[in-house]
């Protein structure tokens, strides 16, 4: 730490807009670097704490402050390797994201673009579903399982009811899985057919989402440049490099 400039810990605070406590708690967290004390027992800050200080709240807006405790917790223990998977993990993460939205509207657009069976204009029992459907009834009672499709049960009888929007989410279950789609993906496009009720909102939603993970991408990218400046500037990067 020598030739930094020295800091009190009330001004540490101020650097970031914080309070004092929420300094300790970084370090305590491993967020902040340890500190060396003075004689007297007082913690000695310095430039560094205050750029790490900078770089955690960076960080946390690109990747919440879970894994940015995580991240530079490690760093700050000398375990760079771990703190870069930890990094990888939630870069990994958004790539799951576009890539599950991407199937999604995939596998929206085969809904669209498939020729619907005519399904009853009135409430129709399982037999009669099934048979429009063109699939078994012990078809239906799995998809009900599972949760996608959600018949109601008519009063005295016990029987399955399917109305419009029930037989239609049938036809859609039928269809997707004939296009070996995974019922995690059918059950997102179920869920935002039924929570929009109409394709054209249904894609408003998934290209809005599209444009939040791109932000959200953006935000990360800007974290990891903060970081690796932090890093570059301690030193840190070059011995993984060199091999050493």
């Amino acid at each position: 730490m020598t030739g930094e400039r020295r800091w009190r810990l009330v001004d540490v605070a101020a650097s970031a807009g914080i309070s004092t406590q929420q300094v300790r708690n970084y370090l305590a967290d491993g967020v902040l670097p340890p500190t060396d004390r003075t004689p007297s027992g007082y913690r000695i800050f310095t430039d560094r704490h205050v750029r790490a200080l900078a770089v955690a709240r960076r960080m946390a807006e690109g990747h919440g402050w879970a894994r940015t405790r995580e991240v530079l917790a490690a760093v700050h223990r000398g375990e760079l390797p771990a703190a870069l998977a930890a990094l990888d993990a939630g870069h990994a993460e958004l790539d799951h994201e576009r890539a599950e939205i991407a199937r999604v509207l995939g596998a929206f657009e085969t809904v669209l673009g498939g020729r619907p069976a005519a399904v009853p204009r009135r409430d129709a029992r399982i037999g009669e579903v099934a048979a429009q459907v063109g699939v078994r009834t012990s078809q239906l009672r799995l998809w009900e399982q599972r949760g996608l499709l959600r018949p109601h049960r008519q009063r005295g009888t016990g029987y399955r009811v399917y109305d419009v929007a029930e037989a239609r989410a049938a036809q859609v279950v039928a269809l997707l899985r004939r296009g070996g789609y995974p019922f995690e993906i059918i059950t997102a496009v179920l869920d935002e057919l039924r929570s929009t009720g109409r394709p054209d909102r249904v894609r408003a939603e998934l290209a809005r989402r599209e444009q939040e993970l791109n932000r959200r991408s953006l935000r990360r990218l800007r974290a990891s440049a903060a970081l690796y400046d932090y890093l570059d500037a301690t030193g840190e990067p070059a011995r993984p490099l060199d091999g050493g």
